[in-house]
């Protein structure tokens, strides 16, 4: 006797592609405060809302199980003050340019160009054009999750 496939089967044996995450699941994920479960999903970023932290500076991210990618705005002039924080960071620069103040170091970082900064590391940026900055976080940024980023703000 043959067993009788699901919908969800047949839909990934037809070869259907996955769709975007709702803004919901994407919400609830952020609201909780927790990184999701490791899952697939594929997300576009027109999708998940810009959070306004301040005039100069917004943030959405997608979250992982281990794992966080944040995309950054950043107008030209916004600093983002001097702080650390226990999570591994890979910082790219998708446009614009950032100057970092780390380890008693200024570091401009320019479109194109990676920037990696160990936990608890202090560090300050400012954004010297217009800027789009992608951050890679492990783990995922609880402050960022719960929004208690104050320094942000």
């Amino acid at each position: 006797m043959k067993k009788k496939k699901s919908k969800a089967q047949e839909k990934s044996a037809a070869g259907k592609k996955t769709r975007p995450a709702s803004k919901v699941a994407l919400r609830d994920t952020v609201a909780k405060g927790k990184p999701r479960p490791a899952q697939l999903r594929h997300v576009a970023w027109k999708s998940i809302d810009v959070e306004p932290l301040n005039p100069l500076l917004g943030l959405h991210f997608v979250v992982g199980q281990n794992i966080m990618l944040a995309r950054v705005l950043l107008k030209k002039g916004c600093i983002v003050p001097e702080h650390s924080h226990p999570n591994e960071q890979v910082t790219f620069i998708a446009e614009g340019a950032l100057k970092f103040w780390i380890d008693g170091k200024e570091i401009v970082v320019n479109s194109g160009e990676v920037l990696t900064i160990p936990p608890n590391m202090p560090h300050k940026a400012e954004a010297l054009e217009d800027t789009v900055d992608f951050d890679v976080f492990n783990p995922p940024r609880a402050d960022w999750m719960n929004k208690t980023n104050s320094y942000l703000r």
